[in-house]
């Protein structure tokens, strides 16, 4: 379909740390777009600290048809405008593409703000491929399903693209033209050896829930076969020495019969690996659990959220206390697997009382991998929380929320009936708690815990912005 003479570059921003996620979604764009006999490159500032003049002379001396970024929103103010303008500066003929969940829920917007050519709505393994067959063979634009652009300045959506329903037909991420020594060894997880190299699988696509706070660019949960799954971990290992894998997916526990499944094929393949995933409590028993650590699995990251009923509710967490309470103690029963306990605050219904439960919660369950903190909601676009916080007229639109957004430790619209000043204190002293706890578990350097404590303090006094929570607290010093 494409030849070599037809160029594309994917360009992962900075994040200002060291510890960078492998980007799973240029990789498997990459991939489709080898596949269909395009030259594809990857341009990872984020491993390598690239700058922005850098990144210009690397493009000043190349000719692409198409440069293309994925970001979340956060980073959108702080690296990704301004990124933009320097590749619309230095691009030439190329088309700047966006995607990813960051601009996909407010596609006029991301626009408007960087002078993009086209956004990709939602997933783009199917719109990257026609993006690129409009480009090289000068078709029109409009006929291209999932994008968003201007048409001299008219804001032009398209009907959505085909979604991959069957992920299995997708071809494997093409891990060739990424650093792939980077990216395997930058980040270590829990009992993982100092030797040992980790890297990032997607087993599945979705959730099975709408929770108020999360986007999803498509809805549902798409699964791939665990054959195709455990055949991607052999490949890893043997061609780049894997052998810890963080499982990205938003749902990696779906039920019992797919964790047998996954034990069976492992034991075929005779695959001894390491992994970290991610689980909804309220599908979570001993059994379960017991499987999970039979096939590797070392930590697992609950989204418990909260601590109150009510809570969870109006989030539409679908979940109750009891479920948490009850996946916390069969992990603890079973013992051997670490814990990401998550808990955020003001959501509906958040008060003092859900705060210093959520801090009561934290501290019995705690195995003290990570210092665990609290943040405050952030109403994404895209999420149902930020629908609702527009209606009710407290956030003006994508406008507003980029105005706002600072920093995801500092609340961007306050939905308590508290003032601003009050909640700040609430928050530090809930953490304050639970870093101290967490150094004293540790045998910790306390003033190093008094440093950090100092670092929110002025954080939520609006004296330091870069600060990015405890967990990159060594790395992120930008």
């Amino acid at each position: 379909m494409f030849t070599k003479k037809n160029r594309v570059l994917l360009i992962n921003h900075d994040v200002y740390q060291d510890d960078n996620q492998f980007p799973l979604g240029p990789a498997y764009l990459a991939a489709v777009l080898h596949e269909k006999g395009a030259y594809v490159e990857a341009y990872c500032m984020d491993v390598f600290h690239h700058t922005n003049e850098e990144l210009a002379e690397y493009l000043d001396n190349n000719e692409y048809d198409i440069i293309g970024i994925g970001y979340m929103a956060a980073r959108f103010k702080e690296t990704v405008q301004e990124l933009c303008q320097v590749i619309n500066e230095h691009k030439k003929n190329a088309w700047l593409v966006l995607g990813g969940p960051g601009p996909s829920p407010i596609p006029e917007y991301s626009l408007r703000e960087t002078g993009a050519d086209a956004v990709a709505v939602g997933e783009a393994e199917n719109t990257i491929i026609d993006l690129l067959d409009c480009k090289v063979n000068k078709k029109d634009l409009s006929k291209v399903a999932g994008i968003a652009f201007l048409d001299n300045g008219r804001f032009v959506k398209t009907i959505q693209n085909r979604v991959v329903r069957n992920l299995d037909k997708l071809p494997l991420p093409l891990w060739e033209i990424f650093p792939m020594e980077r990216y395997t060894t930058c980040i270590k997880g829990y009992n993982q050896k100092e030797e040992e190299k980790s890297f990032f699988v997607i087993s599945s696509r979705g959730c099975v829930n709408r929770c108020n706070f999360c986007y999803r660019m498509e809805a549902g949960i798409r699964l791939r076969s665990i054959k195709s799954v455990v055949e991607e971990l052999s490949i890893l290992y043997n061609k780049y020495g894997v052998n810890n894998i963080y499982f990205q997916d938003e749902l990696f526990v779906v039920n019992k019969k797919r964790l047998l499944e996954l034990e069976n094929e492992l034991n075929k393949a005779r695959i001894k690996t390491k992994f970290w995933c991610n689980a909804r409590a309220d599908i979570m028993d001993e059994e379960m659990i017991e499987i999970l650590k039979r096939c590797g699995c070392q930590f697992i990251n609950f989204g418990f959220e909260s601590s109150s009923d009510k809570v969870l509710k109006l989030m539409n967490k679908n979940v109750s206390v009891d479920d948490n309470i009850k996946a916390l103690e069969a992990v603890k029963k079973v013992g051997g697997i670490g814990m990401g306990l998550n808990f955020i605050w003001n959501n509906f219904g958040d008060d003092e009382h859900t705060l210093w439960e959520n801090v009561r919660l934290i501290k019995k369950y705690n195995t003290y991998y990570q210092c665990r903190t609290i943040k405050p909601t952030t109403p994404y676009p895209g999420a149902d929380l930020y629908d609702t916080l527009v209606e009710k007229g407290k956030l003006g639109g994508p406008e507003d929320f980029f105005n706002k957004f600072r920093n995801s430790d500092l609340m961007l619209v306050n939905i308590m009936e508290m003032s601003d000043k009050e909640a700040y204190r609430l928050l530090l002293e809930a953490n304050t708690d639970l870093i101290m706890d967490h150094y004293t578990h540790v045998d910790g350097d306390i003033d190093e815990a008094k440093t950090l404590i100092k670092n929110l303090a002025d954080l939520y006094a609006g004296e330091e912005i870069k600060f990015r929570g405890v967990r990159h607290y060594k790395k992120d010093d930008k």
